[in-house]
């Protein structure tokens, strides 16, 4: 048998009988490292080269922080370039948020001097509306006394500070009387307030932060933005622990522009007094013919003054009753004091209701039913009726109450054309043209009244630079369907009968309007038919005096006049005043105002067993009218006694005392003025039923028509 070989050697070669090849492998190697250092080498040059900006701006962004500074705010002047609100320097007493979490029982010990709780101081610095790179403040108008001790304990009290702010002022005072507490124009002003969270997120492009001043109501409201100024900006220096290190660069802050108005300051005084006293002398007053003839202490809850220039709108006075003292404001109102402004048991002050309030118009309503009736050709200025007493409905049932209207009580029978209709203010010529218009509908349309009314303004805005006009209303068939449709079963009738007509025809039923509707609409009737926007403000001005922005008056719409119906309707109107019959001719007699004047009474019934709300409307001279002035005081009694004794002592401090131009710009002597100016001088005659100085008399309310 032949045995087999085998070896391993066989299988493989020998180490020798291959090439090695290191060359291959270290090249391999050397192509790996360089492919490594290039990726690596590309890397940091983009680092350093691409991306530097960018990282070097990341970096930047660490360490500076651009903190916005609040600028001081403008002023608001009256049309002489006195300050109605200016600025005070002030101390407000801050604390460091990062010092706080250094050491929290500084909190306690600065909540003890300055008289509020560890709780709400706390509840300040953690507020995240601050700024994390500011003191947060909380004390505004600190006393000096708190400010003196703090920084003689400064050891006691690390990260507090003080500083000088500026707050709003209040310089001008009241006439002495029921309008004492008050100030002037209040609600017209407005108040200012720390800015809220909405507020806040809707100006954050603007540069604002929390616990700015921002305007709240009025025109602090209105011109927010041209009083509020242009912040500046503080670059600051930040550490990694969020500390301020320094302050690399300061832009200063442009302050807000002031506002010159057309408010004449010593004016509106004797407006705001002239209402007050009137007010507070109706509550007083027994009337007898009140409440069925039971007798009652009028309410009198409330009422308004505007003076108006017809020729271009400018607004010189503007009051309402009740009315505050927006100082109030200043360091934070306290929760009671709101709640006492807001509360309708007060007849809310904060409301003004010469722009806010809404009232039955009356026989003042007559204007445009007068208006359409001779524009339209309904009557001429020579139509003449009989005044019997009362309107009988023609083709209704005499026995239903509902087709017969009353004059009102010691409205003289007689007959009338437009003109003596106007002075006597005769119902029943009024309920004879409602009646007119309705029954030939087809000729001149279903809603003549109404649509003049609109064009002098009523149931329209009119624009008054001023926020919150509340929008009145004239009755008609489309609003009876209007409110049915939001309130059925308050509003469930909505067909339009005559009997509707007719009370429409002399300012009753569902037409309600504002104060500065009914200053638009005679306005506009004053001064031949074009009507203007009315205007608080009458230029922005920068804090050196010069003019920002002049407000030129607005044309907003005309009223078709001819020049014998602007006659026959100011024939009535003066005779209103200066006729021995007219409505209001007691409560002028004896002023001598150049030129002469003209006006309407109304008085509007309301709520049954309450007195009716009283109006009148005076403008003058009649020639060129340059004043309108209306007031209205509701659950008051007849116009010509409850409301025409206000505008008489209006237009008896007028007789003495024009209104001049307005200084635009304004002297830096009066802008920069911190002293009130002078009470004026106040008339002493002339109110049936109170005076201008506040002296309550006891009266009774007169049987007079209104």
């Amino acid at each position: 048998m032949r045995q087999s070989r085998f070896s391993v050697e066989s299988m493989l070669d020998a180490p020798d009988s291959t090439d090695a090849r290191p060359g291959l492998r270290l090249r391999i190697v050397g192509i790996s490292m360089i492919g490594l250092f290039a990726v690596l080498g590309l890397r940091l040059w983009a680092l350093q080269v691409l991306q530097a900006p960018a990282a070097a701006q990341a970096v930047t962004a660490n360490q500076i922080r651009a903190v916005p500074v609040a600028p001081t705010r403008g002023l608001i002047l009256d049309r002489n370039g006195y300050p109605l609100v200016n600025n005070v320097v002030t101390e407000e007493i801050t604390l460091s948020r990062v010092a706080a979490q250094h050491d929290p029982t500084v909190v306690g010990r600065l909540a003890a001097v300055v008289g509020k709780t560890p709780a709400q101081v706390k509840a300040a610095i953690t507020n995240p509306q601050y700024s994390l790179y500011k003191p947060v403040p909380i004390l505004t108008d600190a006393p000096l006394e708190d400010v003196v001790y703090i920084k003689e304990h400064q050891a006691e009290f690390p990260g507090v500070s003080s500083q000088q702010t500026t707050q709003r002022s209040y310089p001008q005072t009241q006439l002495p009387g029921p309008a004492q507490g008050t100030y002037p124009a209040a609600q017209v002003l407005g108040y200012v307030g720390t800015i809220n969270t909405a507020e806040l997120k809707s100006r954050a492009s603007q540069g604002y932060l929390a616990g700015d001043a921002f305007g709240q109501a009025g025109l602090e409201y209105q011109y927010e933005t041209q009083l509020h100024g242009t912040p500046g900006q503080q670059q600051l220096e930040v550490d990694p622990k969020g500390q301020v290190a320094g302050v690399l660069k300061s832009t200063p802050p442009t302050p807000g522009g002031n506002i010159v108005t057309n408010i004449d300051t010593n004016l509106q005084q004797v407006a705001d007094d002239a209402l007050a006293a009137q007010v507070q002398s109706l509550r007083q007053g027994f009337d007898p013919a009140c409440n069925n003839k039971a007798g009652c202490y009028p309410a009198a809850t409330g009422g308004a003054v505007v003076v108006m220039n017809p020729q271009n709108g400018a607004i010189y006075a503007m009051s309402s009753y009740p009315s505050y003292d927006p100082s109030v404001w200043v360091g934070g109102i306290a929760q009671s004091a709101y709640s006492a402004l807001s509360d309708p048991a007060n007849n809310q002050p904060l409301l003004n209701r010469a722009i806010d309030g809404l009232y039955t118009p009356g026989s003042t309503f007559k204007l445009n039913t007068a208006t359409a009736a001779l524009q339209t050709g309904l009557i001429g200025p020579g139509f003449s009726y009989y005044d019997s007493g009362e309107f009988k409905t023609p083709g209704c049932q005499y026995n239903s109450t509902t087709c017969v209207f009353h004059n009102s009580a010691g409205d003289p029978a007689g007959t009338y054309n437009v003109s003596g209709a106007l002075t006597v203010s005769s119902d029943d010529f009024f309920y004879n043209l409602g009646y007119l218009f309705y029954a030939q509908s087809a000729k001149y349309g279903a809603t003549p009244i109404q649509d003049q009314a609109a064009q002098y303004s009523l149931g329209e805005l009119t624009g008054i630079d001023l926020p919150g006009e509340a929008q009145g209303r004239v009755d008609s068939p489309a609003q009876r369907v209007k409110l049915h449709a939001l309130a059925p079963k308050a509003f469930p009738n909505t067909t339009w009968y005559t009997g509707d007509n007719i009370e429409m025809a002399f300012g009753q039923a569902g037409t309600y309007i504002t104060p500065i509707e009914q200053a638009t609409a005679y306005s506009t009737f004053a001064n031949g038919g074009t009507r203007y926007a009315p205007q608080v403000a009458a230029a922005v001005v920068s804090p050196s005096g010069k003019v920002v922005k002049k407000i030129a008056p607005q044309v907003v719409g005309h009223v078709a006049l001819s020049p014998a119906s602007y006659q026959a309707l100011m024939t009535g109107f003066t005779g209103a005043v200066q006729s021995s019959n007219g409505t209001a001719y007691g409560a002028f007699q004896g002023l001598n105002f150049p030129g002469g004047l003209a006006g309407k009474t109304g008085t509007a019934d309301t709520v049954a067993g309450k007195e009716p709300t009283a109006w009148f409307v005076g403008f003058g001279p009649t020639a060129s009218p340059q004043y309108v002035v209306v007031c209205v005081i509701d659950q008051a009694g007849f116009g010509a006694t409850a409301a025409a004794p206000v505008v008489r002592n209006v237009f008896s401090y007028l007789a003495t005392h024009p209104v001049g131009p307005a200084a635009v710009p304004p002297t830096q002597a009066a802008s920069r003025s911190t002293a009130a100016l002078a009470l004026p001088a106040v008339p002493t005659t002339g109110s049936t039923s109170g005076s201008p100085s506040g002296s309550p008399t006891t009266t009774t309310t007169s049987t007079q028509p209104g």
